[in-house]
């Protein structure tokens, strides 16, 4: 009597990995030519923001639309950054449910490049936002008051914080049963986090007790480096802290984000 026996998967190399994952990134990217909806969340909803907010609010909180647009660009870029981390989790999600996950994993790739190739997609299209977001505020009136590597470290700081911000997405995306869910989490948590900061109004203007929270929110601090790499002024402190906050979340819930993909997947 012989018994078979289940041959073990064939190990995928780094480099092999490195690749699926792009390969699968570009899959989520070209999608959006095909279904140009996609990117509503990254383009209309972040513009309707920078305007509504400039236009009905700005002569309220700092005199003039001109004036707000110095103070509020930066924070409305950091609110539309950690709400797009959202989209991670809703496309993993929706992935998982429609069985996507289930075909990848009959193909020789590494069992994390459909993960890998998820957030990478969606990094790049929070660069594209956050691009977008600057370019209409100079074309409302901001101005630059820094120097190219100013900016350039403005881009890195804010998608190295998504980045790590997206890992809460994920690890939600795998622990409930539908995208509407990782959508209700995520706006039950980041909507108290986002307005009760300075990303929209000066921190003196509100009462004593939320000041208190408003100025060790990490939403705030990471609109204060913004704001300082693009438009001048401190850096070195809120720059600091927000890299120190960014790797916080990284190394929370990266892991935690990772055990709960391979138990679901």
């Amino acid at each position: 009597m012989t018994t078979a026996t289940l041959a073990p998967e064939p190990r995928v190399s780094l480099t092999v990995g490195l690749r699926n994952t792009g390969t699968l990134a570009w899959r989520t990217l070209v999608q959006i030519k095909h279904n140009p909806f996609e990117l509503l969340d990254f383009s209309v909803q972040p513009v309707m923001f920078l305007l509504l907010f400039t236009y009905v609010f700005g002569g309220a909180i700092s005199g003039t639309p001109g004036e707000y647009l110095v103070f509020g660009l930066p924070g409305i870029i950091v609110q539309n950054l950690l709400f797009a981390t959202l989209n991670t989790g809703v496309g993993l999600n929706t992935d998982i449910n429609k069985g996507v996950f289930d075909r990848l994993r009959s193909l020789p790739i590494a069992r994390w490049s459909p993960l890998a190739g998820r957030i990478v997609a969606d990094v790049i299209k929070q660069a594209w936002a956050v691009a977008l977001l600057l370019g209409v505020g100079m074309i409302l009136g901001f101005r630059i008051g820094t120097g190219p590597v100013e900016v350039l470290g403005a881009f890195a700081l804010l998608l190295g914080f998504g980045l790590a911000a997206s890992w809460m997405s994920v690890l939600v995306a795998m622990l409930v049963s539908t995208p509407e869910k990782v959508q209700i989490f995520g706006f039950v948590l980041l909507f108290p986090l986002t307005f009760a900061s300075n990303a929209f109004a000066p921190t003196d203007s509100m009462p004593g007790w939320l000041q208190a929270w408003v100025k060790v929110n990490p939403v705030s601090i990471l609109a204060d480096a913004t704001r300082g790499l693009l438009s001048g002024g401190p850096i070195a402190t809120p720059v600091f802290q927000s890299v120190l906050w960014a790797a916080g979340l990284l190394v929370v819930f990266a892991p935690l984000a990772v055990w709960a993909f391979r138990r679901r997947v």
